[in-house]
């Protein structure tokens, strides 16, 4: 039996790209040894003590969806963690429904999880371990990336750590399969630092391509 490789996939909730990838990973699951383990950053902590506001998020909103995050982390574990990301963004959509506290509550039920746990968005409570949970997957690479940061752990316990892929829809089967073993190469060649592609396009949020 193939061992499996872990990748670690630190996520900051709101952000849609963040989610594609996330879509993508999970289709790599399927064609590749592979298990992702759910973490939580912040673009809020990222960009604090920043003059400009690269998220448009004067309000601290963005505080909400990351600490129901953390709780569910720190009291349910990851596996609950990965759920709960995955109803944030499709639980309530046939309703239009796009407000964090009324959509997180349709999550939580929908990924099994107490509805209570919505109330740690609006309180400090887990402020530390978003903070320390950000510290870790951001000091693997560096503050100059944002969400999401992957690291992947093979068998022999070397460490490939790479911040995205940024990509707006998720590739599915071998295409899926192809992007990892292609962003495990790059990313793994000693003195790599950046690749860029053409300018974004919308994400898709939907069913994978």
């Amino acid at each position: 039996m193939t061992e499996k490789t872990i990748a670690d996939f630190w996520f900051d909730p709101s952000c849609p790209y963040t989610w594609v990838t996330s879509r993508w990973l999970l289709e790599v699951e399927k064609v590749r040894p592979v298990e992702v383990r759910w973490r939580v950053m912040s673009l809020s902590v990222l960009n604090e003590g920043r003059d400009d506001d690269p998220e448009g998020d004067p309000e601290g909103y963005l505080w909400v969806p990351v600490r129901v995050c953390a709780a569910v982390r720190q009291e349910y574990g990851q596996e609950a963690l990965g759920r709960l990301y995955t109803a944030m963004w499709t639980s309530g959509r046939d309703r239009g429904d796009h407000d964090w506290m009324g959509s997180l509550h349709d999550a939580l039920a929908a990924a099994g999880l107490p509805l209570e746990l919505a109330e740690a968005g609006a309180s400090t409570a887990y402020d530390e371990a978003v903070r320390a949970s950000h510290a870790e997957g951001i000091g693997l690479i560096g503050d100059h990336v944002g969400t999401p940061v992957v690291a992947v752990t093979g068998a022999g316990g070397e460490r490939v750590v790479f911040f995205g892929p940024v990509i707006s829809r998720a590739p599915t089967g071998e295409q899926a399969g192809r992007l990892w073993d292609g962003t495990l190469l790059v990313a793994g060649t000693p003195g790599f630092h950046e690749l860029k592609g053409a300018p974004h396009e919308k994400p898709r949020l939907g069913d994978p391509m």
